[in-house]
């Protein structure tokens, strides 16, 4: 598929798939390659804020997604020192006017995937990567084919911001994310939460919440650690996980959450410089091509939509005139920086706050309970009430 409108996309992952369906709504044809043979169930949960289910519901996502979601009535923030509950702050309030959302990443793969598949101006090909690219002035040149625009969504190790920028690698965090899931059922009753839990810790931190419509239970541990071959995961030693939660002397609770999961996976997290790196000419970068950020605010997911949103509304007016494409990336580029400058630097800070210890952890939570659940809560809005 070749035509005057054609933008290709690199990369069929939750930003690419959204771009797609972004861009095939302002009247784009797309050509989406994927350079694996098979879209596979990987990853684990997913917290999707209302700056991002805005954009989904928009996009015509919601029946869709919605016998696959859990909406979580609050977020609980625990401390590993007591094995209390520092504060419980509420989530789905009136005036974000769009659900906070908990998802497995694989269904809400699925969800875009359908939706691409069904319609007419988007091709999918698996097998294709994208590994050639060359400017001419009538638009790019990709894998032979001409195209008006590329979008890098081809994640951390992008092959198209490469091209772009040479110079920029990810740079190891230290720390690794253990990922697993169970199904709800075979934990015990007195362990499960229809919200979120926060467990903060100065070795490590926990993030437990339901996904699956509460089918299934997500657990997210992060800890520091070697680092692994870029842009892979393995199988994580549950002996191991374990190990460090009974040596740091994190509560019971805690503790049997970790123990009921057999199979880990781990990842190491790898970011990007904040702000991110966006466009030349014709190509653009969205999601983790553009700005891999640690998973602390829990905006990963939600960047990378919020990126294809913006991006499709700044090459809508372009038509099909191929000089008017890198004004309108250059445009796209300074909307999204700043915004995404914040959110990593939020989600850095984020992660130094749970992993407090001693004297300034105890005034972390002093801190919290005397500022509130309500006012605490109102530091997202610059996050949740983002709007296109």
């Amino acid at each position: 598929m070749t035509a005057p409108r054609t933008i290709v996309i690199a990369g069929a992952g939750i930003g690419g798939l959204t771009a797609a369906l972004a861009l095939a709504a302002r009247g784009f044809r797309v050509l989406i390659c994927e350079k694996t043979g098979r879209l596979e169930e990987a990853g684990a949960g997913l917290q999707l804020s209302p700056n991002a289910t805005r954009i989904l519901i928009g996009l015509g996502l919601e029946a869709r997604l919605a016998p696959h979601v859990t909406t979580p009535a609050n977020v609980s923030i625990m401390t590993a020192r007591s094995g209390g509950e520092v504060i419980r702050l509420p989530l789905g309030r009136p005036d974000h006017d769009a659900p906070y959302w908990l998802v497995h990443r694989a269904d809400l793969q699925s969800a875009l995937l359908g939706a691409v598949t069904a319609h007419p101006d988007i091709e999918l090909r698996l097998g294709c990567p994208v590994d050639s690219l060359r400017a001419t002035p009538a638009g790019i040149i990709v894998n032979g084919e001409p195209a008006l625009a590329v979008i890098g969504a081809d994640g951390a190790w992008s092959f198209v911001r490469r091209q772009l920028f040479p110079e920029t690698q990810p740079h190891f965090s230290g720390l690794i994310a253990w990922r697993g899931t169970l199904e709800t059922r075979r934990l015990k009753s007195d362990l499960i939460s229809r919200g979120v839990q926060l467990w903060m810790s100065p070795k490590a931190h926990l993030v437990v919440y339901p996904v699956s419509s509460g089918e299934r239970i997500n657990m997210v541990a992060i800890m520091p650690g070697a680092v692994m071959q870029p842009g892979s995961s393995d199988a994580g030693d549950a002996s191991e996980i374990r190990r460090h939660f009974a040596a740091s002397r994190w509560p019971a609770r805690a503790r049997n959450i970790i123990d009921s999961v057999d199979n880990w996976r781990r990842w190491p997290l790898f970011t990007l410089p904040d702000g991110g790196m966006w466009h030349e000419g014709a190509v653009a970068l969205l999601g983790d091509a553009a700005h891999a950020m640690l998973p602390f605010a829990a905006q990963g997911a939600g960047m990378a939509i919020e990126d294809a949103a913006v991006l499709a509304a700044c090459l809508g007016p372009v038509g099909d005139d191929a000089a008017a494409i890198a004004p309108a990336l250059e445009r796209y580029a300074a909307l999204r920086q700043p915004r995404v400058a914040r959110v990593q630097r939020t989600a850095r800070q984020s992660g130094q706050i749970y992993h407090l210890r001693g004297p300034m952890a105890l005034a972390r939570d002093l801190a919290m309970r005397a500022l509130g659940a309500e006012r605490l809560q109102a530091r997202q809005d610059w996050i949740y009430n983002w709007r296109l």
